[in-house]
């Protein structure tokens, strides 16, 4: 659960708020449980062909099982271009936080809502160290997240508490402007395009984990439906203290023109709590870099299952002997990330790609668990079959 909270938590609570409430107003909390519901529908099913088929980069696998070679071949890609595109916009997001430094050099990493090169140069160096973390085998891995997630918990509460018991405005809910003052339709725009589904993307870590678990039957489901309900109650609690605390004055003028770099860092400031910017400021590192390392883990098993389907070369199934990594998939996909980074150059322009990608992605799910559930009758998830 924790690989899948750290995978969740992520640069999406940093900035998902800001976008949700630019998009939709007050009614962003109504995004938040919406995109939730959807995600949670959707990862139950992973969750089920996850307890049926433990394997590493299982989610690559599974539409190959029910639909044959050309529609495993389809879905396997959608799957790993989904979630290895989100390794450099963590990178991105770091560097877009350290942007609003009070330094010049740090004020010209992240110009006209794009990074410079500079901005590009250290967000690259973050996804090397992305990589080191995983190139010397699972137990460093499995350290490095454990301890970052429990910092992810403290910081996001932190930040809540010192919003909420500083400076909130409850007009900002339904009296200074409506409640829904875009329309419903916003709340469901909000869902697909803010970051809200991207910001729940993490689940599929304990998925393709499975492979590494003791007891996939019962861990496997814990991990996914547990991550996403804890990360419901933290995100919903940073959407209201993010409208609470901002100008009632400025919220006259319409949620659409607030503009953030760092959105939760800069109210910090302006309600004159340093000691709240400065860590927010270092978990805009912390938190990016758990789920960056985390998807650089999860995106490498997927290559690695992928190798195994016949769809990538079968070099890049094979795993180190003594660190048991296979490392030219991790290779491949640091590659790949750094591709990503070069043609989105800021966290909302890739969002919304990412956002759009995962939705396309998850569609192979719920049809293989179906059409196993019908034809391979035999396979009970409580049995972890092979």
């Amino acid at each position: 659960m924790l690989t899948g909270l750290g995978s969740i938590i992520g640069s999406g609570w940093l900035f998902g708020a800001w976008k949700a409430a630019k998009i939709a107003g007050p009614a962003a909390i109504i995004a938040w449980v919406t995109g939730a519901v959807v995600i949670l529908a959707i990862a139950l099913t992973y969750a089920e062909l996850g307890a049926m088929f433990p394997e590493s980069g299982g989610m690559v696998r599974y539409a190959r099982y029910s639909h044959g070679a050309l529609v495993g071949f389809i879905s396997a890609w959608a799957n790993w271009i989904a979630i290895v595109s989100v390794i450099p916009i963590e990178a991105e997001a770091s560097i877009q936080y350290m942007s609003t430094w009070p330094y010049d050099w740090a004020h010209a990493l992240f110009v006209n809502e794009s990074l410079t090169p500079m901005g590009l140069a250290l967000s690259a160096l973050l996804v090397i160290v992305y990589f080191m973390l995983n190139y010397w085998g699972v137990k460093v891995f499995v350290r490095a997240n454990s301890a970052i997630t429990i910092f992810k918990f403290l910081i996001p509460g932190a930040t809540i508490a010192g919003l909420v018991f500083t400076g909130f405005h409850a007009e900002n809910f339904g009296t200074t402007s409506d409640f829904t003052p875009y329309g419903w339709p916003a709340v469901l725009t909000a869902v697909a395009t803010s970051g809200i589904v991207f910001s729940f993307n993490g689940f599929q870590s304990p998925v393709n984990l499975a492979g590494e678990a003791r007891h996939p039957s019962r861990s496997v489901p814990f991990a996914v439906i547990g991550s996403i309900l804890l990360a419901l109650v933290i995100y919903v609690l940073l959407q209201v203290a993010y409208i609470g605390a901002v100008n009632p004055a400025d919220v006259t003028k319409g949620w659409s023109h607030f503009n953030f770099a760092s959105p939760f860092a800069e109210l910090a400031l302006a309600l004159n709590l340093n000691w709240l910017a400065i860590l927010l400021y270092v978990d805009a590192f912390v938190s990016p870099s758990g789920t960056g390392t985390t998807y650089m883990a999860t995106t490498t098993r997927m290559i690695y299952a992928m190798g195994r389907n016949g769809t990538m070369p079968k070099i890049f199934g094979i795993v180190h002997p003594f660190y048991g990594v296979p490392r030219r998939a991790m290779r491949f996909n640091l590659f790949v990330a750094f591709v990503f980074l070069f043609f989105f150059r800021g966290w909302s322009s890739l969002a919304a790609v990412i956002s759009v990608a995962t939705v396309i992605s998850y569609l192979a799910g719920p049809v293989s668990l179906m059409a196993l559930r019908r034809s391979a009758t035999d396979l009970d998830p409580r049995s972890s079959c092979r």
